[in-house]
């Protein structure tokens, strides 16, 4: 997702409709009630959250983030340490157009999406479901380009002013969930639902026939072949960014939920695309081999595994799978089936173990060759030096997660955060009686390849009953010394968390709106939220763009923000993790001098000397005798980081020496 991943959004809805568990610990919206109660009566109102169970805690009820008043575009806000600088609505072409369910849209809409048997749904769920198909997703970056991904096609924006972003185009290309990245000039985008087309037409596929009598209840199965559907991943030419071009269209079995760029740095001459596919399998009759059979069964099913399609930079068209790793295999035995979940709890009460067959969302950290597999019962690990041929090197479960959504590495990749889903992103899971160690992520120490649990961190205010809300897509912040991210929360807005000691993570920053309706769940909230080139974005599942940009506060200082707007990446993909290096600045230097006075790791006179000396340095535009007091305060710098109490201590203190030595403007 990646990427709504929980947007899995549509994706959940239409898997509710398929009668297919696209995911374990996936929870669908309660069943309507009987036709017979009274029409006044929202049908859909929220179930009140259970009892906590026997030891857990929840979120803050008095947090001001917990009662904000309800909106679309004229929620209550809150914020600290954010700075709201814009809302850029959804493009007419990505709204359904229609506010009334009996509008014809809606039922046309719903057929598209193989919503079977619509008319027995209460007319307003029908409506919130034909919306699903026009929700926002991911994000990808390239110069001074935002690409917004959506379940109907994409988005570009520039954003060489992003107090000041513009949209420049949109294609509509129906399909969801819209999962992007992008590379020199080409974009690529994950396609899952059986309402695409080869080529992004928009009327979608006739509806199924009607079951025979007697067989309305039976499993439903997967839709008829046909020729012209498409599900995998979609390859554009962007050489006009005003006008992509699609070049390439690659089939996978399960289709594309969401999908991962690797760039190995010893192949220069192709890209690799890892694919993740959730939803059901297709009939062999329209994509050969395609098989959903259970691994006794048919040693060659499209379950458990993922596919590794190749593409030629410079010739896209002949893009192709090239493998297809089985990932959950037992080294033992061989069992195609040898991971299982851990989770404990659902909507219903205990969970019972099952297979995992499929992953999420991958993150790869081509600079360290390793891989974080966030895959529905477990988080995994993967080598990836070869990559066509990723292994997995291993494997962790919990019986707190009950999905494992998506995976986050530190700079240094000494650690991964986890996310879990618990709910699907469709379901209010932040309120005061949730666990705050479910729905949460979970951050794992990563040492010789080995995970080893932390720690949990979650949003710290609760949330209403009809605010979805759930640990979803984040990035890092590229300040020096600290691991910080930013994440998205659905409903629950953004959260920034520093988890630079991974036992104990907290909160330095957040910005949230009020529920969108007060009465009914109605799908929205920032789907990712991503630090690129000095601002964060935040893609609105429901609304549209946001813009923010990270203000001072007691947790942050604007020397530490400086210095996170120097790093500076000509493109950007989350889920392809790229290494940051500081360059020796000042501005560097003084985000670790105030590290050290927040930490009090120097005592406050030596901080006021290197303050004063940096601040020397530059009013005297580096004049030689200036750095040259610089450079004689590091080695009294380092023989403190050899006694400073903390890791983190020592490593700021070593980089502080290192930069006085040599700053650079």
């Amino acid at each position: 997702m990646n990427r709504v991943s929980a947007f899995r959004v549509v994706g959940t809805a239409i898997a509710l409709f398929f009668g297919v568990s696209r995911m374990q610990g996936q929870q669908p919206p309660k069943p309507p009630p009987a036709a017979e109660e009274d029409e006044d009566e929202n049908p859909f109102a929220p179930e009140p959250a259970p009892t906590l169970p026997a030891g857990m805690t929840g979120s803050d009820a008095n947090d001001p983030r917990a009662k904000l008043t309800p909106g679309l575009y004229d929620a209550g806000e809150a914020s600290m340490g954010i700075k709201h600088l814009a809302l850029l609505k959804k493009p007419d072409a990505f709204q359904l157009g229609a506010s009334d369910p009996d509008d014809p849209k809606v039922q046309k809409m719903l057929g598209q999406l193989r919503v079977g048997n619509a008319s027995k749904m209460p007319k307003p769920m029908q409506l919130v479901v034909a919306q699903l198909a026009f929700g926002n997703s991911d994000f990808a970056f390239q110069g001074n380009h935002l690409f917004q991904g959506n379940f109907y096609g994409l988005s570009i924006y520039d954003i060489s002013n992003p107090a000041n972003t513009t949209s420049l185009t949109s294609l509509v290309c129906p399909g969801g969930q819209g999962d992007l990245s992008v590379y020199k000039n080409l974009l690529f985008m994950s396609v899952e639902m059986p309402n695409g087309r080869l080529d992004c037409g928009v009327e979608g596929f006739p509806a199924d026939p009607p079951p025979p009598a007697g067989e309305e209840k039976k499993k439903k199965a997967p839709p008829p072949a046909q020729k012209d559907r498409f599900r995998g991943v979609r390859i554009f030419d962007i050489s006009d960014i005003r006008n992509p071009k699609q070049v390439a269209a690659v089939q996978t079995c399960r289709g594309s939920h969401t999908h991962t760029l690797l760039i190995d740095p010893h192949d220069k001459d192709n890209v690799y695309i890892y694919v993740s596919g959730t939803s059901f399998v297709r009939q062999p009759e329209e994509l050969a081999g395609c098989s959903g059979e259970k691994p006794d069964k048919d040693p060659d099913t499209a379950l458990f595994r993922i596919e590794v399609i190749k593409v030629p930079v410079a010739a896209p068209q002949d893009a192709k799978v090239v493998s297809s790793p089985r990932l959950f295999i037992d080294p033992r035995t061989g069992a195609l089936n040898g991971l299982n979940n851990g989770g404990t709890h659902g909507k219903k009460g205990a969970e019972k173990p099952a297979d995992t067959n499929q992953c999420h969302d991958i993150t790869v950290y081509s600079a360290i060759g390793l891989a974080a597999g966030a895959c529905s019962g477990n988080g995994i690990v993967l080598d990836i030096k070869d990559p066509v041929h990723p292994k997995r090197v291993d494997a962790v479960n919990d019986p707190n997660y009950s999905y494992w959504h998506s995976a986050s590495f530190s700079n240094d990749g000494t650690k991964v955060v986890f996310t879990d889903e618990w709910g699907g992103g469709l379901g209010a899971r932040c309120r005061p009686n949730d666990p705050n160690k479910w729905g949460a992520d979970a951050i794992f120490r990563l040492k010789d390849d080995k995970l080893s649990f932390a720690s949990y961190y979650k949003l710290p205010a609760a949330q209403g009953d009809t605010e979805n809300c759930v640990a979803h897509n984040g990035s890092l912040i590229p300040v020096p010394g600290r691991d910080i991210e930013a994440q998205a929360w659905y409903q629950g807005g953004i959260s920034v968390v520093d988890f630079t000691d991974p036992a104990q993570p907290f909160e330095i920053a957040y910005f949230d709106r009020g529920p969108i309706d007060p009465k009914m769940l109605v799908l929205g909230g920032e789907w990712a939220a991503y630090w690129y080139n000095g601002y964060i974005y935040g893609s609105e599942i429901a609304r549209g763009l946001d813009v923010f940009e990270l203000t001072p506060t007691k947790f942050l200082t604007q020397n530490e923000i400086d210095a996170a707007k120097v790093i500076r990446v000509p493109e950007l993909n989350v889920q392809n993790q790229q290494k940051i290096e500081w360059p020796p600045q000042l501005v560097v230097a003084k985000a670790y001098v105030d590290q050290l006075s927040r930490s009090q790791a120097l005592p406050a006179n030596r901080i006021a000397a290197l303050q004063k000396a940096i601040q020397s340095a530059e009013s005297s535009h580096m004049s030689q005798s200036k750095l040259a007091k610089l450079k004689r305060m590091a080695p009294s710098l380092e023989k403190s980081a050899a006694m400073a109490k903390s890791p983190a201590d020592s490593a700021r203190l070593h980089a502080l020496a290192d930069i006085l030595k040599h700053p650079s403007t």
